[in-house]
């Protein structure tokens, strides 16, 4: 090494003294190590946690000198020239064989030619951080046990921001354990180095003044984002250094859907996918929305038409005014003309007063005819006229009144083949058919299936004040497989059947309905349809509807049940095969 390079080092060195006691002064652990890996220097706050002596290290080979420490995967000294981030947490005995749980970081230092002429080594101990909890509340020895036991989360990071404690309430709520959490930076809960809860921790910190009820996010460790309000403190030791911070937070969640119950509003963030279907579909909706173009959503029982009907009309310009839904196959077709419009006094027997209609009730905002495929022939032509002249007759009315709505309809039904039957009006269809969107079963978007299932159950967990439990290798394969012919909503049913069994902190296969263990293979259809065709015949299909209810003495919610259908769904098959009691 030449003379140029020799003053280089020299001063490096230099700089590394300087540094070293700076970081003495935050009780920081650190030492150096040169290009013939001898050790160079090491402050006071390493030597007494290692339980060595200046005397006894300076000059001696690093390998020799720190037998406690385990060398790190990807030592300067063998080419990567990179600093460390591997095994950032590692256990060291001091001299009085007192464990430390330390986090670790090494970075090369280079000479003027850029080549690695040594090795710098940071040491924090958690131990300075955690003797400070232990001191709260006049040095109570059980405070851990009862921060495990809060239902809030509780966390603490050292000044570079890397947790040194997380409860299990912090683990329920984000997903992470504190074994994957535990040395990494509070970055990785809160969504990057940006986020604001990343700054108010920082500045804590910094400045030393505690931040409260603040609302934010956090990522789980499935990376999606939950509401939380925080509060942020600074920890520090017996001179009254910074050494750390404390964070406290409670989930919003539930907080956040009362909220959106109590007003009835919906966002994209109602919907979940990342599947190219589900993608194109909120792009879809991002367009149509800010219209008054007459919908059609298409979809199979449980795909989430009703909520995305509820989520174009809040992102609409009719969000302030009224959300109207009718369930045209859950009401009698002889009460339903005088649900949609409305009837005067004396209309017929029993009309003692004049009553308003669901297309009155929804005027300047949106209706939502649901199962429209359902309705009445006789019901279409007066629809129609809706649609074209935005006006009809009440019920007994000469006449008419004029309404302002849009129209949003939905069918798990193929209305196309219902045209073709002559069960449906082909000028209704397509006066409805301005913009269409059809809603993918869910087992043709498994990719979405890990995150549904992560935010169903912490919704479900939520609203029944419960701990999120975890889902199992086991019960994620099963759920993984399952083909769902009830779709989201069947999948809801099962998550929230497995929480109402499951006493244990991990959802296990023997929580789970016993159907879906058995029935866990993946139907793949060799033909791809828009529909899907009966699995009988008509015949077969109305003999058994008849039989099981005559097993169930006509009662069609048992019924129902017994034949793995929805009320709505027997009530279509009872008419459409004249089925009378």
């Amino acid at each position: 090494m030449n003379k140029e390079n020799n003053i280089d080092v020299s001063g490096n060195n230099i700089l590394c003294d300087q540094w070293l006691n700076i970081l003495d002064e935050l009780n920081i652990g650190a030492f150096t190590v040169d290009n013939r890996r001898q050790v160079s220097s090491m402050n006071y706050s390493a030597q007494a946690l290692i339980g060595l002596r200046d005397s006894e290290s300076i000059g001696k080979d690093c390998r020799e000198v720190f037998v406690g420490v385990p060398c790190l995967a990807n030592c300067p000294f063998k080419g990567t020239g990179l600093p460390s981030t591997e095994e950032p947490v590692i256990q060291i005995q001091d001299e009085d064989q007192t464990t430390h749980l330390v986090t670790r970081m090494a970075s090369p230092v280079f000479g003027p030619d850029h080549q690695v002429v040594g090795c710098i080594t940071i040491l924090q101990d958690h131990s300075p951080i955690a003797d400070l909890i232990d001191r709260i509340h006049y040095k109570e020895q059980s405070l851990k046990i009862i921060l495990d036991n809060l239902d809030v989360g509780i966390f603490t990071v050292d000044r570079g921001g890397r947790v040194t404690f997380f409860n299990t309430a912090a683990e329920n709520i984000s997903g992470f354990s504190r074994r994957e959490i535990l040395g990494e930076s509070c970055s990785a809960i809160f969504g990057g180095k940006e986020a604001q809860e990343v700054c108010s921790m920082q500045d804590t910190i910094v400045n030393g003044q505690s931040r409260s009820s603040r609302q934010g996010k956090m990522m789980t460790r499935d990376g999606q984002p939950i509401p939380i309000r925080a509060n942020y403190m600074a920890l520090r030791n017996e001179k009254g250094t910074v050494v750390g911070g404390l964070t406290t937070f409670h989930d919003l969640t539930l907080v956040q859907q009362l909220k959106q119950a109590m007003r009835d509003r919906y966002t994209f963030h109602d919907m979940i996918g990342r599947s190219p279907a589900m993608q194109k579909i909120f792009e879809m909706v991002d367009v149509v929305a800010a219209t008054d173009a007459t919908i059609l959503i298409e979809g199979d029982t449980g795909t989430g038409k009703d909520l995305l009907a509820k989520v174009i009309h809040s992102a609409s310009l009719r969000s302030d005014k009224p959300f109207v839904k009718v369930n045209c196959a859950a009401i009698p077709d002889n009460l339903l003309e005088s649900e949609m419009f409305g009837y005067v006094k004396g209309a017929f027997t029993g009309a003692e007063r004049d009553k308003t209609g669901r297309f009155q009730e929804a005027d300047g905002g949106t209706i939502f005819l649901d199962e429209i495929g359902d309705l009445p022939l006789a019901l279409q032509a007066k629809l129609l006229r809706v649609l074209e002249d935005r006006e009809f007759y009440r019920l007994g009315s000469r006449h008419t009144v004029k309404v302002n709505v849009r129209i949003i309809s939905a069918s798990n039904r193929n209305l196309e083949t219902l045209v073709a039957k002559r069960l449906f009006r082909e000028d209704l269809y397509y006066r409805l058919l301005v913009f269409r969107i059809t809603l993918p079963e869910l087992k043709d978007r498994r990719v979405d299936l890990p995150i549904l299932i992560g935010h169903i159950l912490r919704r479900l967990s939520a609203a029944s004040a419960s701990r999120l439990p975890e889902v199992s290798e086991k019960v994620m394969e099963i759920l993984l497989n399952y083909h769902y012919p009830g779709n989201v909503r069947e999948l809801e049913n099962i998550l929230e059947h497995a929480l109402i069994i499951c006493r244990e902190d991990t959802l296990q296969p023997r929580h789970l309905p016993e159907y879906v263990k058995v029935r866990r293979t993946i139907r793949k259809p060799s033909v791809k349809k828009s529909f899907r065709p009966l699995q009988v015949s008509d015949n077969e299909e109305r003999d058994k509807i008849i039989s099981v209810l005559q097993q169930h003495n006509g009662h069609r919610a048992e019924t129902a049940k017994a034949l793995g259908m929805e009320r709505t769904t027997l009530w279509r098959k009872i008419k459409k095969y004249g089925i009378f009691p």
